[in-house]
């Protein structure tokens, strides 16, 4: 299955679709989180383009782990942002705001991308400019219930509630309707990352996986 330079696989994504946010993370250490993430079924990874080193490890992920995983860069605010994360090969772009030029500038390129937005009229605004999907952000702030408050009106929008989700609620954003999740150290235990416990983390993430379950949307 091939993953070229700035594509999104929207297919591999929908096989599970959690978005992984590796923040301030050693190439060292993603070198050995990444293969035991794939093992556990995850499919994309998101590299905050505000973390040291991000476009580096960008690149090097994939150039690594492009035909098995989505490569793309978070907290991208602005058009320079962009230019960064596209050049070093970010296959999916995700904000943590409404910024008009950035997502206009992803669809004229044809970049999935993921806006950044908390209330209804920031959501539908975000989707009408072309999102693929829309973050809402923070999502522990409002919690699954909002999402289904969200879903009525809104249904025909995808959201992917980020922040603060867990192996204890993530089912619950997807039974609220969420089409799918972001999930930063709900995922990549810091302390597990931290003393290298990579076992300990492989048994996590296949926990996270099996507790979701298949997803195919």
């Amino acid at each position: 299955m091939s993953n070229n330079r700035n594509s999104f696989n929207r297919a591999l994504f929908d096989q599970l679709p959690v978005v992984g946010i590796l923040r301030d993370v050693s190439l060292e250490d993603a070198m050995m989180i990444l293969p035991l993430f794939i093992e556990a079924g995850f499919t994309t990874v998101e590299v905050p383009i505000n973390s040291e080193g991000a476009e580096k490890l960008i690149q090097h992920l994939a150039q690594h782990f492009g035909e098995k995983l989505n490569i793309g860069a978070g907290t991208v605010i602005d058009l320079s942002d962009l230019d960064r994360a596209l050049a070093a090969g970010s296959g999916f772009i995700v904000t943590p705001v409404v910024d008009e030029q950035v997502i206009e500038s992803c669809v004229d390129k044809g970049i999935s991308v993921f806006p950044g937005a908390l209330t209804p009229t920031e959501i539908v605004k975000a989707w009408k400019l072309g999102a693929t999907m829309v973050k809402v952000f923070p999502a522990d702030e409002m919690g699954p219930r909002y999402i289904k408050a969200l879903k009525a009106p809104l249904k025909h929008i995808k959201l992917l509630p980020t922040g603060g989700i867990s192996v204890e609620n993530a089912n619950d954003y997807f039974l609220a309707g969420a089409e799918g999740i972001g999930v930063s150290t709900g995922l990549f235990k810091s302390e597990l990352i931290r003393n290298k416990d990579w076992q300990g983390l492989r048994e996590h993430l296949l926990s996270f996986r099996r507790i979701i379950g298949d997803r195919r949307l």
